[in-house]
């Protein structure tokens, strides 16, 4: 059994993957002020909460976008399960040509999701990961990671929005009746759910355009589902995509 942590800046996704499946699934919130031990009594805790004994892991793997955290986490996962934790990294192998002015830049959640694609889907590949931030990138045909873009996040924009406004209020992220919608939060969520789906289908235009080619899209991340659905696009939700990642570079690393 494979312990794999991805590290966001809003959670933290704990999987244990058997092979191709993975047995169980856990969110947590991010917090940097928590130390290594606080983190494995929380692993552990969470893990027996379906009676997952960390014994039976036979390796662990890590990637994370929140540096000061990635020590802690690994050491954690050390002392609950007596396993050095791979972490996502310069030099890692991943079958990927990553095409960008300075591939360490790369972060190591767009690298898992980029290589879960060319593991399980048919090249070319629009990603998007909705979580803090949105994070778009194109793998094209000959399983090269060209680049993308980056932009603030639904959640993110929706929490700037209140707080730098005087009358308007925190709404839920979800989407109102209709587009043209007649009270303020309404308008809200129209913007939130309607405005970050159409920027979705105007980035795939353009990104398919550049590249000369029809694509497929796989959408990951926490936000993901709340928005998918109302994209005219055909869109692939695809919850589990980094964690599917970790695993392919886990057997590309180490079990090869």
């Amino acid at each position: 059994m494979l312990l794999a942590i991805d590290i966001g800046n809003s959670n933290i996704v704990i999987g244990c993957i058997d092979g191709h499946s993975i047995r169980h699934l856990y969110r947590v919130e991010t917090d940097a002020s928590k130390t290594e031990d606080e983190y494995a009594a929380g692993i552990k805790q969470i893990l027996g909460l379906d009676g997952v004994g960390t014994d039976i892991f036979d390796g662990a793997i890590i990637s994370s976008v929140v540096p000061p955290l990635t020590g802690s986490m690994q050491a954690a996962v050390k002392k609950i399960t007596g396993r050095d934790a791979l972490v996502v990294g310069a030099g890692m192998k991943t079958g990927l040509n990553i095409r960008i002015d300075d591939p360490a830049q790369l972060g190591s959640d767009l690298v898992a999701a980029a290589v879960a694609v060319v593991a399980h889907y048919e090249l070319p590949v629009i990603i998007f990961d909705m979580g803090t931030a949105t994070t778009i990138g194109l793998v094209d045909k000959g399983a090269n990671f060209m680049g993308g873009a980056i932009f603030p996040g639904v959640a993110l924009s929706m929490n700037a929005l209140t707080s730098g406004t005087a009358q308007l209020p925190k709404v839920p992220i979800e989407a109102p009746a209709k587009c043209v919608s007649t009270n303020t939060i309404d308008c809200m969520k129209s913007g939130a759910i309607f405005g970050t789906a159409s920027m979705m289908d105007g980035m795939i235009d353009r990104i398919e355009a550049e590249l000369g080619a029809k694509t497929r899209i796989v959408a990951t991340g926490g936000l993901s589902a709340r928005v998918v659905p109302y994209c005219k696009h055909e869109i692939i939700h695809d919850a589990d995509l980094l964690l599917r990642g970790l695993a392919v570079l886990y057997e590309k690393n180490v079990r090869s």
